[in-house]
């Protein structure tokens, strides 16, 4: 009911109206794992054309969920309606409304790689199962903060279907501060300190942007509480932030509603409560996918695996997107960037948007619609 409320905003949700370009509908897909089904929201076109774009796969960050879109469906339907394609919302497995099944790693903790390779699997395996289901060829896939981080490890092992890759925000791009394997791509020294080479006037201009960014998470950082250590222990214990809201009777809601109105400023009063009885209900849905964050990134939010040690293998067209106020870092993209192109993929871009943070999708959507109708930004 949280979920339909955000979505009933929409005029082609449900609207069975024959004359419109579009129709919403949500649904759940059935997996080969019986009790595994991923929710899905489907903004489908009325009039399909022969040889319209791949259509667009939409996938959330950590402990959120379809509906945290529900502000950028009119322009994607738009855009689905004008090209005769279909837009594609999903709930990662154990997240959102899709089935909250046990979530286990069985890899020893000192085995990084078999440990995140697992965690990973969770959930693009149950991807790749639903674009089966779904009978789609190829898709383009549009992902959130550690969203964008699995749906660039989705591209990964299954490159053959992913026809453009848009990262909003993503997780686990650069090296930790103690990360001691150095990859073979970016071991070329330089005279930039940052091991970047822009080579345009619109390449320096974002890596300046990216450079005040990391000042400003750094100086964050500095302030930050001795606390910290004792999260880092409940981080590797497996730990999950969504805990304190089942526990708390009372305190939950108001914790929930201090995240939403937080992250959320732009909202007005009604989409704000909307906002925070979603988030409230899939928070305190039964944990699952959200245990899959101390396999996959260290405490301080690095991953074990960084991607920029792993995108040399993608060649398909690439976007990394940050906000001018993110918490993820934008040299990490750079970095990403350079690698990707050193490598021979000349289809990548990155934007820094002003003014945005890490939960800004209405401006990041700007940048990934231009992305798919090949809009030079």
């Amino acid at each position: 009911m949280a979920e339909e409320r955000l979505l009933r905003r929409l005029p082609f949700f449900k609207a069975n109206n024959p004359t419109s370009p579009v129709e919403g509908t949500t649904y759940q897909v059935q997996l080969n794992t019986p009790g595994h089904h991923l929710n899905t929201f489907s903004i489908t076109s009325t009039s399909p054309r022969a040889g319209a774009p791949p259509p667009v796969v939409l996938l959330h960050g950590y402990g959120a969920g379809l509906g945290f879109f529900f502000k950028n469906y009119g322009t994607l339907a738009d855009w689905a309606g004008r090209k005769g394609t279909n837009v594609y919302a999903v709930d990662w497995l154990g997240m959102g409304r899709s089935a909250r099944v046990p979530f286990n790693v069985t890899a020893k903790r000192t085995d990084v790689v078999a440990r995140v390779s697992e965690a990973e699997s969770f959930f693009i395996d149950s991807l790749e199962e639903w674009r089966e289901k779904m009978g789609l060829e190829e898709m383009t896939i549009v992902g959130h903060s550690l969203g964008a981080y699995l749906s660039a490890a989705y591209a990964l092992k299954y490159p053959d279907r992913v026809n453009k890759l848009i990262l909003l925000s993503p997780a686990g791009v650069p090296r930790g501060p103690n990360h001691t394997e150095p990859s073979r791509e970016l071991t070329d020294e330089g005279s930039n300190p940052n091991g970047l080479h822009p080579s345009s006037p619109s390449d320096r201009s974002t890596q300046g942007k990216a450079e005040a960014l990391r000042a400003e998470q750094k100086q964050t950082k500095q302030q930050e509480s001795r606390s910290r250590r004792l999260l880092t222990y409940l981080w590797e214990e497996g730990w999950s932030p969504f805990q304190v809201v089942r526990s708390s009777l009372f305190l939950g809601p108001m914790l929930v509603g201090k995240y939403s109105s937080r992250r959320f400023p732009s909202l007005d009063q009604e989409e704000t409560k909307d906002v925070h009885d979603y988030l409230l209900n899939i928070t305190l849905a039964k944990g699952s996918g959200e245990y899959c964050i101390s396999h996959i990134l260290a405490p301080g939010a690095h991953a074990r695996l960084p991607l920029v040690d792993r995108v040399h293998a993608l060649r398909m067209p690439v976007t990394w997107v940050y906000g001018e106020h993110d918490w993820m870092d934008p040299l990490g993209g750079m970095q990403a960037v350079q690698v990707m192109e050193q490598n021979g993929n000349r289809k990548v871009k990155m934007a820094v948007i002003p003014d945005a943070g890490h939960h800004c999708e209405l401006l990041f959507f700007i940048v990934s619609l231009a992305s798919l109708t090949h809009v030079r930004v």
